[in-house]
């Protein structure tokens, strides 16, 4: 009786496309509780983006060249109010762009693909709830924005010279922690308005990229017009920039938190939560067409 019951196991998993392998290892997270699950999840979620080409170009070779190019052209320049290096500016600030990468753009573009070729809706068909899901995908994202922040401050030490103060590292870190998990929430519902694969990327990247020149990413922020500064002030990207460049300037104390940067974050988290979750959707947008 025991070998009829696994050879009928056998021949539903067979059905179904399922390996053994698989099921039992889901079921073993499972069995460990909501955070074991989240972290199986991610876990194919990150081996799923290192296998894109396009992904990981985007995400970690983009931002670098974009930091040789600008610490090349403007390096050995004086810039910002309080008079930083240009390769001690660029480094934080494209650090942020890095960021975003890895957290908005790379999970906008992925996010609009998947649900138009059926796989979150294949995805949201399995016992795994919907939330495991999601907080899956923003870990995998939140953990390359982290290694690509890491990446960066390290060529910029390594080949540029520019030193991180060990006080600040908290200030950094949770400016990266905090910005990335907003850009995440916002991926999610920018995604909402998307409605095909094809429009994704170049949607993505005409809202970005008006934002970097005036956030303080590409161009420091006292060189603009007041009224651009204040459009800027209104978007995340500046706070974000903002606050991993308040870590590297000269005359910064303490752990070097912005909390005012920190709180118009959270505030954009609390928009986008709000927008993906009145606005998400698991199904195509042809098929609501």
């Amino acid at each position: 009786m025991i070998l009829l019951i696994r050879w009928l196991r056998r021949r539903r998993r067979a059905r179904l496309g399922e390996s053994p392998t698989t099921t039992t290892a889901q079921t073993t997270a499972a069995a460990r509780g909501p955070l074991m699950l989240t972290l199986h999840q991610a876990r194919y979620d990150l081996l799923a983006i290192l296998r894109n080409r396009q992904a990981r170009f985007f995400t970690l070779i983009l931002p670098l060249l974009f930091l040789i190019i600008f610490v090349g052209v403007f390096g050995n320049h004086v810039v910002g109010p309080g008079s930083m290096k240009a390769s001690a500016y660029y480094v934080p600030g494209i650090a942020a762009l890095g960021v975003i990468a890895a957290s908005f753009v790379n999970l906008v573009i992925s996010i609009t693909a998947q649900r138009e070729s059926g796989v979150l809706k294949r995805r949201r068909a399995t016992p795994v709830p919907a939330w495991v899901l999601i907080a899956g995908r923003t870990l995998t994202a939140v953990t390359i924005s982290l290694v690509v922040l890491a990446v960066l401050l390290a060529v910029g030490r390594a080949a540029y010279g520019v030193s991180l103060p060990t006080s600040t590292l908290p200030g950094i870190a949770l400016t990266a922690v905090v910005g990335s998990i907003t850009f995440c929430v916002l991926g999610y519902a920018l995604s909402t308005a998307i409605k095909n694969e094809d429009a994704a990327q170049p949607m993505t990247q005409a809202i970005m990229l008006p934002l970097y020149f005036i956030s303080g990413v590409f161009i420091v922020n006292t060189n603009l017009p007041s009224w651009l500064r204040h459009v800027a002030s209104v978007f995340p990207v500046e706070h974000l920039s903002d606050g991993l460049h308040n870590a590297y300037r000269p005359a910064v104390k303490g752990v070097g938190i912005v909390w005012t940067d920190i709180g118009v974050l959270a505030i954009w988290f609390a928009i986008g939560l709000a927008v993906a979750l009145f606005r998400f959707t698991w199904l195509p947008k042809a098929a609501d067409a």
